[in-house]
């Protein structure tokens, strides 16, 4: 993942912070992401969502509503229906500098918004929401003690998720006047509901009612044990892989990124700007992370280098084997290949010509499974070692470099 800091205005001309994330190739599509109330773009939630989708080839900007983190502007002035114009604003500038964002997504009660700004950027091809009330005067119940106070004085300080923010009358009176059920109804984008049985912010009847306002395409996906916040990293993860998967249905491809994708025999690695170690690997249509541990200082989104050489080797054999009993009519019926990678003393190694110094071992263990005799399982291990991987390791490499201007 690639990403680019920039602030872009808003329709007042105040500055808003933004972040894209974009994936190594060229998109194909661009997003929208619209944060929780009084959270913002770098939420842990909005940031490992848009790192997946990335992987996935979709970039996504996010950015920060009017007077919230590093964003102009005050919050006291801000509304509902400001933070559709901020949205709106932002389809404007990634539709100028780059290309339309055919995806909306929306957490909380960002999901309210693209909801209703969803009509006011043509180019959108479907709409995510995540956690989202079915009406904006939902989030008021954050402040109610409040509430009372608000309409009599005009303006009080709050304090939500452990930070004062200034709610006025306006704010209130604007959420009350949103007719989000007509806009849900009117849509006619293909929708996206993520929603948790046990969210304790925003409750699943939420889901429900914006399900059933919702005309067809519509789907919805329980997210079993997620919380408002999508705190898990996994959840964001498996909320992010989906959103992939449903999209393709309604996104076009550009089909310079067909024509790319179509290209085979080719795999480029490229460091990304998140972490020490993170790489984004590029094989034809896949897109996949590559890392470290935490424990050396990587951020753990990927396997490590020598973790996908054993990848490769294992894949080969499993791929390998079968093929093989498919075609001498083996029971086989499932194999299971175990690899592991060490370095070891040569001279602990009887059967290498090396005897000094340190090599690499590859233990390989295989389970075969199926109704199989001694002599089918000796030759099932004798093919194993005939996979082109392990030919290829075993074998003299000839490794070349060149240098391309960047």
């Amino acid at each position: 993942m690639r990403s680019e800091r920039f602030d872009f205005p808003n329709s007042k001309g105040e500055k808003l912070a933004a972040t894209l994330d974009l994936p190594l190739g060229e998109p194909t599509a661009f997003a929208l992401f619209a944060h929780c109330f009084t959270c913002g773009k770098d939420i842990r939630a909005a940031k490992v969502i848009a790192e997946r989708l990335s992987v996935h080839g979709i970039a996504v900007l996010r950015f920060d509503f009017t007077g919230l983190c590093s964003g102009e502007g005050e919050f006291a002035n801000t509304h509902f229906s400001s933070n559709v114009d901020d949205l709106v604003a932002a389809a404007d500038h990634v539709r100028q500098t780059r290309s339309a964002p055919a995806l909306l997504i929306g957490h909380s009660l960002g999901g309210a918004a693209v909801l209703t700004a969803a009509h006011r950027i043509e180019e959108a091809r479907a709409v995510v929401t995540i956690a989202a009330p079915c009406d904006p005067s939902h989030v008021t119940g954050l402040f109610k003690e409040h509430v009372d106070k608000i309409k009599e004085q005009g303006e009080v300080e709050v304090a939500l998720a452990g930070r004062p923010f200034r709610i006025t009358r306006a704010f209130i009176d604007n959420v009350a006047e949103q007719k989000l059920r007509d806009c849900i109804g009117s849509l006619r984008k293909a929708l996206l509901i993520f929603h948790s049985p046990t969210d304790a912010i925003v409750g699943i009847d939420n889901a429900s009612h914006i399900f059933t306002a919702a005309k067809h395409p519509k789907s919805f996906v329980s997210l079993a044990g997620a919380d408002h916040l999508l705190s898990k990293k996994n959840d964001a993860i498996y909320v992010a892989n989906v959103i992939a998967a449903w999209a393709e249905r309604y996104l076009d491809v550009p089909a310079s990124v067909q024509q790319a994708q179509s290209e085979a025999g080719v795999v480029v690695v490229r460091k990304t700007r998140s972490g020490k170690f993170q790489q984004e690997i590029m094989s034809g249509p896949h897109r996949f992370l590559a890392d470290e541990p935490a424990s050396v200082g990587g951020l753990d989104s990927g396997p490590g280098p020598y973790d996908l050489l054993l990848a490769s080797l294992g894949a080969c054999t499993s791929m390998t084997v079968q093929l093989y009993a498919e075609r001498k009519q083996l029971p086989l019926e499932r194999i299971t290949v175990r690899l592991s990678h060490a370095k070891i003393h040569a001279e602990d190694c009887e059967n290498c010509e090396t005897k000094t110094g340190m090599i690499d071992r590859i233990d390989r263990t295989i389970t075969f499974e199926g109704d199989l005799d001694t002599e089918m399982r000796k030759r099932l291990l004798e093919i194993a070692d005939k996979c082109p991987v392990h030919r290829t390791l075993t074998s003299e490499i000839n490794i070349r470099t060149f240098e391309q201007p960047a």
